[in-house]
């Protein structure tokens, strides 16, 4: 079908100088031109994994007035000055959970008349995300994970070859980071074959995508998964062959218990019930010398590591096994209370002292080591745009036929996309109205 008159926008992304990722490719900007007859102002960038020839190439053209577009894509939230009136806009706007930060962002979205689509919120029947870039996070996050743990681990006089993986973002793409992986994975086998130090145990909280990007990594070393029954006889040493690594994964029955003893556990009524369960999580921490958080987490929900276990096992001689927290998630002080900022990829770790609350950089110190990077794709930023870009390019011919200037219930989208719309013509979705309690809280 043609969509004669439509012009897309695509956002220059200058958050910070990684975010290097793009909406949409090149390939599928050219391929919607050609199908639909679609038209794209790219705005320019020098930093962009996609260079802007490539954009001219496919037909799109480059400059930095974006007025024409009635819709405009991004990734990263687009500045309030920049923002236009009655346009329609994509991206991920961290505004679903009332985040405070940005309720100034939505409240502008709204005077403005502007319609905003949050990918965050693009989900099927079941709820699950359709668009994301949690798999490439799972990757990146769990390289930088290891890379701490070998330096981490050198410190402390064992020397292992995972203190080679350097920074995800320092491998020319993806492949490059797996192949260099595997290189590490038989060092560690050589090494555990002569007998040399014991078992690595990492636990993952999570099994999502960022999860399965996670295990996708580990296959690239010699790592055996176990159950979480396993776990305590593996970390006693108890288990012939196990090789140098091991991990395990955490679901949400490993995390919490009823609070009722003569209860099960529930998955939905954990969901829909949280206040009936208590935290069990840090029952498992002992048995790991690294723990990966890939949950989602909200402020009714248990912990994984609160600070007061931190503080009862760190500090005053004591060190326990636990020596890197990769907090993919990375929500501050949330399931990982330790985590109290978030870093960039060039210095992505700093180790939390649980007594005074002190943050030093890098991996040494008395307490664990966070790795709290909140922009991990950007690390392969390649390989995340062509993945994101596959499954928006599908979507974009739906959001081009759509009539945006209607009100809500008569504007015409796939079920998926409607469930995404933010706010809309100054007023926000039905789904979403309980943001209004936050935009006024905001405001006073």
């Amino acid at each position: 079908m043609t969509l004669v008159g439509v012009t897309i926008g695509i956002r220059r992304e200058d958050k910070n100088k990684w975010e290097r990722r793009v909406p949409l490719t090149p390939g599928d900007v050219g391929q919607l031109r050609h199908r639909h007859d679609l038209t794209f102002i790219v705005q320019p960038s020098p930093i962009r994994v996609f260079a802007d020839d490539e954009y001219v190439l496919a037909g799109a053209e480059v400059g930095e007035d974006l007025a024409r577009a009635g819709i405009v894509v991004a990734v990263k939230e687009i500045p309030l000055d920049l923002l236009r009136e009655r346009t329609t806009y994509l991206f991920f706007s961290h505004t679903v959970k009332g985040q405070k930060y940005n309720m100034p962002l939505l409240q502008k979205i709204l005077d403005l008349n502007a319609t905003l689509i949050d990918y965050e919120r693009i989900v099927n029947e079941q709820n699950r995300r359709l668009i994301f870039f949690s798999l490439h996070a799972g990757y990146a996050g769990m390289a930088e994970t290891l890379a701490a743990l070998g330096r981490r681990l050198a410190l402390q006089g064992r020397v292992t070859a995972l203190q080679d993986i350097r920074p995800a973002h320092t491998y020319p793409d993806l492949e490059a980071l797996k192949a260099h992986l595997r290189e590490v994975g038989a060092a560690l086998s050589a090494a555990a074959a002569a007998g040399e130090g014991a078992p690595i145990i990492i636990g993952i909280a999570g099994y999502g995508n960022v999860a399965a990007g996670c295990r996708e990594i580990l296959e690239c070393l010699p790592a055996r998964e176990l159950t979480v029954d396993e776990l305590p006889a593996a970390a006693a040493g108890r288990f012939d062959r196990i090789g140098p690594l091991a991990f395990v994964t955490f679901r949400e029955e490993h995390m919490v218990e009823p609070r009722s003893s003569d209860a099960q556990f529930v998955l939905q009524d954990y969901y829909q019930r949280p206040e009936n369960y208590r935290g069990v999580f840090e029952r498992h921490l002992p048995h790991l010398d690294v723990l990966v958080n890939s949950i989602y987490w909200d402020v009714q929900y248990p912990r994984l590591l609160t600070r007061k276990w931190a503080r009862a096992n760190y500090g005053s001689g004591k060190q326990p096994r636990l020596q890197v927290i990769g907090d993919i998630s990375c929500d501050i002080e949330g399931a990982i209370e330790l985590t109290a900022r978030a870093t960039m990829p060039d210095a992505p770790c700093y180790v939390a002292v649980p007594d005074s609350g002190e943050l030093l950089p890098g991996v040494e110190g008395p307490g664990p080591v966070i790795m709290a990077v909140d922009n991990l794709p950007c690390e392969v930023p390649r390989e995340s745009s062509l993945y994101f870009s596959s499954v928006l390019s599908d979507m974009m011919p739906a959001l081009a036929r759509a009539d945006f200037s209607v009100g809500f219930e008569s504007l015409l989208l796939p079920p998926h996309l409607k469930k995404a719309v933010i706010a809309h013509r100054g007023a926000l979705a039905p789904d979403y109205r309980y943001l209004q309690e936050y935009l006024d809280r905001s405001r006073r």
